[in-house]
């Protein structure tokens, strides 16, 4: 078996706050103790026949190992859950359910917060926009209220933590800059663990490292 490779931004929008969807992906292979390779990709390249061969939307990241060639965040980090032990259950129903709660963060919590950004930044300058801001921020409240109150007092999402709880805390990182976390502080402390994780210490020190300054300059 090779090293995997992934694809990450060669110069993240985010600076290197971890935000980009490579990190979710890092993380996990961290968490099991995976060898991997980061390949960067330029946003002039994420546009060219050899990437859109791997992503046919130009996106990042994706994954390359054995012929295997895979798209998505959300599958590759299921991908690396069922070949390496160490994110997901043996148990077959606390299994299932970690890859709900996988479902769950891509399919419930992000996509308002997904809609929080397209409103600051690609709708920003609209002359509805302010308006339009209150209902969005709205929108992102319920769906962390709800969260919150399933996650009640657990230190995990289900029992021990699995790719569900990597997935969710990606997410919520990602609502962080809004202040809109700090509204909830049972959601902040749950993200505030799996950022103290060693594994995810590590994916982030990665990430971020092509963005220091080098020593002298």
């Amino acid at each position: 078996m090779t090293v995997p490779v992934i694809t990450a931004f060669e110069r993240s929008p985010d600076g290197g706050k971890g935000l980009a969807r490579d990190m979710r992906v890092r993380w996990a292979l961290e968490e099991v103790g995976a060898q991997y390779e980061v390949r960067p990709v330029s946003f002039a390249a994420m546009k060219e026949p050899a990437h859109l061969r791997l992503h046919p939307f130009g996106q990042i990241p994706t994954w390359e190992q054995d012929g295997l060639e895979l798209f998505e965040s959300g599958a590759i980090v299921f991908h690396i859950a069922e070949r390496y032990e160490g994110l997901l259950p043996r148990d077959a129903d606390a299994r299932a359910r970690a890859v709900m709660w996988m479902f769950a963060s891509l399919s419930t919590i992000e996509p308002p917060i997904l809609e929080l950004q397209n409103a600051k930044f690609a709708e920003g300058g609209q002359p509805w926009a302010a308006e339009r801001m209150p209902l969005v921020l709205d929108r992102i409240r319920v769906r962390l209220r709800e969260l919150a109150a399933r996650l009640g007092e657990r230190e995990w999402l289900d029992g021990e933590f699995s790719a569900g709880d990597l997935m969710m805390v990606s997410v919520l990182r990602r609502v962080r800059p809004s202040g809109l976390l700090d509204e909830f502080p049972a959601l902040a402390a749950y993200v505030a663990r799996g950022e103290a994780r060693p594994a995810f210490a590590r994916a982030y020190e990665a990430q971020a490292a092509p963005f220091r300054e080098t020593p002298g300059e």
